[in-house]
């Protein structure tokens, strides 16, 4: 069967805030300059927010800029910020540490991701943009000449084998003269044209974290709106990278979350039980007495700031947003980043649209308009701090405080960054970590995890978690590092099973688990897992992340 095709005049793949913010200030443009303009937002969850997950702290500069009148036309931003606190964890104690200037959260605002980026489609839609979700884009179309043309949402109907079942129905293709790829974090089509292209020769390598939430509705008595607490040490060893977040919301609901480097060393180690030890601190665990967890969720996170940007324009198109990296470490912020890169996106396309009508154009100007802008001054000024932690909690401390009160972000020099695949130990090198059960009233297990975050996958498709070589999880990942998929996934996905003849065991994957947090595809030591969109619409629905 053929596969139909639109015509338009910009794509963006995601529906995040990058992708968003891109769409609204395109047909901004377009309605100021009286220019017909066909834009269209591609969102692979079932609805516009539904894989949408962030602290979050919002910094309402770039929607500002962009909608200035948000307050007036009902924007999500409820609770403003009324305290920050900084803490240092020890086993038993939690001591105040000066808050750094970075994580001053004065007029930003604790919020739920999703709905802001619901709320952004609403007034994308307001202005003319198709937003269509439950379509994922599935493969980057290119023209003759090799440049992006668009790209194709993924098919429907097809067996578990990949052939075409009674119900199958061939994706659409989508042709534009300018496609943005705004992914989030990890975009399986940015892989494909980060290879195509070569976006990172002479660029460092990415570096990420995992980030795992839960929303909880506590005791009145125990919520205080528009605190915002901020930690690191304990649970985690002083080698690791991380910390944990307590941000109180309106409505008696908290949102506590925990994140883990992906550089971190031992592969016995699992980012969700850490966050589940970090809630039994005796600073923490009273948060949530009598309380009751109502969401839960996990996605990586990007920590390569300057360093780990690719080059980001190609004939055809541009990496916006997560996809390429713009996460302010220090600021624990992205989302407005993300947001200033969308617009920057959106006017660098505009004008090479108005200036040559004629699709495959490389917008390579982009970069150099976002280094006019505060996302990349910041991000320079921040380059040192993350790549600092390799040496360690203690030093990276010492090396941060330096950089920011002495050096002030201008230091001479900067330090680069690792793959975070590479930097597994061996396990017989390694101390296994003996996590407590869960007690179901503060601790929880991943299945009932997985619950709360709503996923779905139908059954009867094809696996999205692909390996490239199906024999290397049980003859690299098992026997060398102790099969730390097992233990790096937060949905308890991938596990270990006895098969009862001589090959002793089999990786077996529980692709119907996943939560599209993409660690796998970043964290596998041998790289041997690609994650791919499912059928349309399919994985998590989180409701107000």
């Amino acid at each position: 069967m053929e596969r139909e095709s639109m015509e338009f005049d910009v794509v963006i793949v995601g529906a995040g805030p990058a992708g968003l913010a891109a769409a609204i200030r395109l047909r901004q443009q377009a309605k100021q300059t009286g220019q017909d303009l066909s834009v269209c937002v591609l969102e692979k969850g079932s609805e516009v927010g539904a894989h949408i997950l962030s602290g979050a702290v919002f910094a309402p500069r770039a929607l500002h800029e962009l909608l200035p009148d948000w307050r007036e036309r009902g924007a999500p931003l409820n609770t403003a910020v009324s305290e920050d606190q900084f803490l240092l964890l020890t086993q038993g104690r939690a001591l105040r540490l000066p808050t750094p200037p970075q994580m001053h959260n004065q007029g930003n605002y604790i919020i739920s991701l999703g709905n802001l980026c619901r709320w952004l489609a609403e007034q994308a839609e307001a202005l003319g943009v198709e937003v269509l979700p439950g379509f994922p884009a599935a493969e980057v179309l290119h023209d003759e000449q090799g440049a992006v043309k668009g790209v194709a949402t993924a098919d429907m109907g097809r067996n578990p084998d990949g052939s075409e079942g009674p119900r199958f129905e061939p994706g659409v293709e989508l042709h534009a003269r300018q496609t943005l790829f705004c992914e989030g974090c990890h975009g399986s089509l940015t892989k494909t044209l980060i290879d195509r292209f070569r976006l990172r020769e002479g660029v460092g390598p990415q570096t990420y974290g995992l980030g795992i939430k839960e929303v909880w509705e506590v005791d009145p008595t125990r919520h205080r709106p528009g605190q915002v607490i901020h930690s690191v040490g304990w649970p985690l060893d002083t080698r690791t990278y991380g910390g944990g977040f307590l941000y109180h919301l309106e409505d008696n609901r908290v949102a506590v979350g925990f994140i883990v480097g992906l550089d971190y060393e031992n592969p016995y180690l699992s980012p969700f039980e850490e966050m589940q030890r970090f809630k039994t601190h005796p600073a923490i665990r009273p948060e949530f007495e009598g309380g009751k967890r109502i969401a839960y969720g996990a996605r990586a996170l990007v920590e390569g700031g300057l360093q780990g940007l690719p080059k980001l324009s190609f004939p055809g198109g541009l990496l916006v947003g997560d996809t390429a990296g713009f996460l302010d470490v220090p600021r624990i912020k992205g989302s407005d980043n993300a947001m200033k890169s969308g617009i920057t996106a959106a006017e660098t396309v505009f004008d090479l649209l108005t200036s040559s009508p004629a699709g495959g154009a490389e917008a390579s100007d982009f970069r150099s308009r976002l280094d006019n802008t505060w996302v990349i001054r910041e991000l320079h000024r921040a380059r040192n701090i993350r790549p600092g932690f390799r040496w360690g909690l203690w030093a990276g401390l010492a090396h941060a405080a330096v950089d920011t009160y002495v050096f002030r972000g201008r230091a001479p020099w900067t330090l680069r960054h690792h793959a975070d695949h590479e930097r597994l130990r061996p396990a017989r090198d390694c101390q296994p970590i003996d996590y407590p059960r869960p007690d179901g009233a503060i601790t929880f297990d991943r299945l009932s995890s997985v619950f709360l975050s709503n996923t779905n996958h139908e059954e009867g498709q094809p696996i999205h978690l692909k390996l490239r070589d199906e024999n290397r999880p049980t003859a690299l990942n098992l026997p060398v590092y102790a099969g730390p998929e097992a233990r790096y996934c937060p949905a308890g996905v991938y596990e270990y099973v006895e098969t009862g003849d001589a090959n002793g065991s089999r990786l077996q994957i529980n692709a119907q688990n996943c939560v599209h947090c993409k660690t796998c595809d970043i964290k596998d030591p041998d790289q041997n897992i690609d994650w791919v969109v499912p059928q349309g619409g399919d994985g998590p629905n989180y409701p107000g992340m």
